[in-house]
């Protein structure tokens, strides 16, 4: 394949309402899409960063910075290239994962548009919808979250995720599964806990939860191998897991029974896939993360949380969760499930109008 070269845009999409977590609060998702062009076909990729560094060390300007300057250029040359080169091409950098996945998947839907294979297909996907749950933010008081719980409730979500940290813990989770009875809850901490806060996590036992996502820091495996042997409730590695070795060495610790695939964290679907086979291979079921995707990165992950091992519901929510109006045509949440894109590569596209007001800038790098 030979490319062309590789178009970065930087976009401020309005969300519908802010999303707060422990690490931040977004009303505008501002991040970067990639279009690479090659001799049949443009591809396009979505960077996971936000516009401060408070997820991962990466943000939308560094991301864009360093696609110029280092990444794309990198490809240059490279003989015979397809997304499974991408990876080797920029091994000589570290880290920057959320900006390689971008890329990598840039690339990967241009192959695939060319030789007119979807994603799902050439994942190993083997179903035609996903089932959806939804992550609600922390609320101002229990009441909203109550509210806000019900409505997406009402919309047919399959499964709860509710945000929490130190403070906003037990209460609401008592108060969601007193109202709403025996529904699929589970609570993600992003990271927010330490190991003194033990009690406060053992304490999530009473309310039967599906999992407990991510509860210490990202960097603390033996905590919570340490956590895992006293909570009877699973824990689900996220920001945790970083690669394919990465999982590797917590599942061999101890340290999870659940893991959450986040593509743009692991450097791309490619490395994705290997983690999803990986954790088949040690019986850890794993479901498919979201980092408040438009339509573009949205549309890859639906296809790969139709892969077998995919068998929770992820934060794969519809188009109408985030965005009034999404970038390409609205993934529409049916009997709790998302219907996975059959046309070639994600299977989607921008729309050019919707495209244009979004966008804040456009820098193009030719590779030749």
């Amino acid at each position: 394949m030979n490319l062309d070269g590789v178009e970065i845009l930087h976009i401020r999409m309005p969300m519908l309402g802010a999303f707060r977590t422990s690490f931040g609060t977004e009303s505008v998702r501002e991040t970067l899409l990639l279009r690479a062009v090659t001799d049949d076909a443009e591809g396009w990729g979505e960077c996971g960063a936000s516009d401060a560094p408070l997820y991962s060390g990466e943000y939308t300007h560094g991301a864009a910075d360093v696609l110029a300057r280092h990444l794309i250029p990198a490809l240059a040359g490279t003989p015979d290239l397809d997304a499974h080169s991408v990876a080797p091409a920029l091994s000589a950098f570290k880290e920057n994962r959320l900006a390689k996945a971008a890329l990598e998947t840039a690339i990967l839907d241009a192959d695939l548009k060319s030789r007119g294979v979807p994603l799902s297909f050439a994942l190993g996907a083997v179903r035609d919808s996903v089932a959806c749950g939804v992550s609600v933010g922390i609320a101002d008081s229990v009441p909203e979250l109550l509210d806000t719980v019900e409505g997406y409730l009402a919309d047919g979500y399959l499964r709860i995720k509710l945000k929490i940290e130190p403070g906003w813990d037990i209460e609401p989770v008592r108060a969601v599964r007193e109202r709403f009875g025996d529904i699929m809850l589970q609570v993600d901490a992003n990271a927010s806990y330490e190991r003194s806060d033990i009690d406060d996590l053992l304490a999530l036992d009473a309310f039967g939860l599906s999992l407990v996502e991510q509860p210490l820091p990202a960097d603390d495996l033996l905590g919570h191998a340490m956590l895992a042997r006293r909570l009877a409730t699973p824990i689900c590695l996220d920001e945790s897991i970083l690669s394919a070795r990465a999982a590797a060495t917590a599942i061999d610790l101890g340290a999870c029974r659940i893991v959450n695939i986040k593509p743009g964290r692991v450097g791309g679907y490619l490395e994705a896939r290997r983690i999803h086979d990986l954790c088949a291979a040690h019986g850890i079921p794993v479901w498919c993360g979201g980092m408040l995707e438009t339509g573009i990165g949205r549309a890859a992950n639906v296809a790969l949380a139709a892969l077998p091992n995919f068998t929770l519901p992820g934060d794969t929510s519809a188009s109408a969760r985030y965005f009034a109006e999404d970038l390409t045509d609205p993934f529409v949440l049916e009997n709790g499930h998302l219907a996975v894109p059959k046309g070639p590569g994600i299977g989607v596209a921008p729309d050019p109008d919707r495209l244009a007001a979004v966008t804040v800038s456009r820098q193009w790098i030719p590779l030749r």
